[in-house]
């Protein structure tokens, strides 16, 4: 790959740049999650931003294009794609699919480079290596430092972001420690939510009803739901509500009828807007094995529902043991169990810890809070190709 820019070439174009900077996001996923769904909340604000947004996206799934669609975004969809490791490898490594993002790269004017998802890490650094565009690195994750498969990819991406931006303290420490050379170029910036769209929301007022935990989450293994239901099989007369759709929701439906829970539990499916189905609940459950700090948490916690949750990865920073929600310190159904069964003893104590939540939410992760942050990134970026050293081309891979 020989991808190289003319740099005093691109250093003529900078004070445009700088007048009307333009981000345009790199998406190569097939799942509507977090990261999609955070894509939306910040690129649907170029006031608060500062800059200009559009998205570049390659997905096999129609309903992420409309999700985006649907949110008003500037939107270069790239078509149907295949999801598999040689389609991988040859949108990473081939030329046709670099040459299309360097394309709209160059029709947007972008001035940075913002990429979100593990499958958009190589050939967006690759595209923006040709146009010499800083890159800005989302962590939404950790999993793709440690899987052998993609370690090497993403590595060598990392190496190259001018700037990595990590959703929570634990994903930070996490990348520090398995790539100590992008330190001096990390930040924290905590995904944030709508606390106007997740106004809090009164509790169902009937004491007598049974107690309801609500579970909103993409339904594959890592989430850990089967443990929820199996710990429901403890949890005399409790209900769950299950918002989300995935490869394991036949599974757990399964499972549900073969513990003797299929009448106290309900799938949803998935629902763009959860708050009703969270206005229903009196808790929400988070089940997933090292949730990186968790949206669905954040959006539980401003509509005033406590969580009860995994005390692994970013969690802790976000759920207070005992003032905004439960932790489970053992991974077990047997564990999880106990705490559900606290839970559901005083539905009043419920309330008051859901009112500490919506009061964390408004003074640490209101969207408002995270949409600063990425705009003093992208501040700093950008001021950084006005100096009168030219930026020099990156290597090639």
């Amino acid at each position: 790959m020989t991808e190289r820019a003319d740099p005093t070439r691109i250093a003529k174009t900078l004070p445009e740049r700088l007048q009307n900077p333009h981000v345009v996001h790199v998406v190569v996923a097939g799942d509507i999650g977090g990261a999609e769904r955070f894509l939306v909340d910040l690129a649907t604000r170029p006031s608060q931003t500062g800059v200009e947004h559009s998205v570049a996206l390659m997905t096999p799934n129609p309903k992420l294009a409309d999700l985006l669609r649907c949110a008003g975004l500037r939107l270069h969809d790239r078509g149907r794609v295949r999801e598999n490791p040689v389609a991988y490898l040859w949108r990473s490594l081939g030329p046709a699919d670099v040459r299309w993002l360097v394309d709209v790269l160059r029709t947007e004017h972008a001035s940075l480079a913002h990429l979100h998802t593990f499958a958009s890490h190589v050939i967006g650094t690759r595209a923006a290596a040709a146009l010499s565009i800083p890159v800005v690195r989302t962590e939404h994750h950790t999993q793709y430092f440690v899987d052998l498969s993609t370690s090497m990819f993403t590595r060598w991406s990392l190496k190259r972001a001018d700037a990595v931006v990590a959703i929570s303290q634990y994903v930070r420490d996490f990348v520090a420690d398995t790539a100590p050379y992008v330190i001096d170029r990390m930040v924290v910036v905590r995904n944030g939510v709508d606390a106007d769209y997740f106004a809090m929301r009164p509790n169902v007022a009937e004491d007598s009803r049974p107690f309801r935990f609500v579970v909103v989450c993409r339904l594959e293994p890592w989430k850990g739901v089967d443990l929820v239901i199996e710990a429901l099989v403890t949890v005399p007369e409790a209900r769950l509500d299950v918002v989300g759709d995935g490869s394991e929701r036949a599974r757990l439906a399964q499972l549900a009828q073969e513990l003797g829970v299929g009448d106290r539990v309900r799938f949803l499916g998935y629902e763009s807007d959860p708050r009703a189905a969270l206005a229903q609940g009196d808790v929400a459950i988070n089940s997933s094995l090292d949730e990186p700090l968790g949206l669905s948490v954040l959006e539980a916690l401003a509509t005033g529902r406590p969580v009860l949750a995994f005390a692994g990865g970013g969690i802790p920073e976000v759920v207070v043991d005992g003032e905004t929600g439960w932790l489970v310190y053992e991974r077990s159904a047997g564990a999880l169990a106990g705490r559900m069964r606290q839970a559901a003893l005083s539905r009043g104590r419920a309330v008051e810890m859901g009112r500490r939540g919506r009061g964390f939410v408004d003074s640490e992760c209101r969207i408002e809070t995270m949409c600063d942050g990425y705009r003093r990134v992208y501040e700093r970026l950008l001021h950084q190709g006005d100096e009168t050293e030219p930026p020099k081309a990156r290597e090639s891979m």
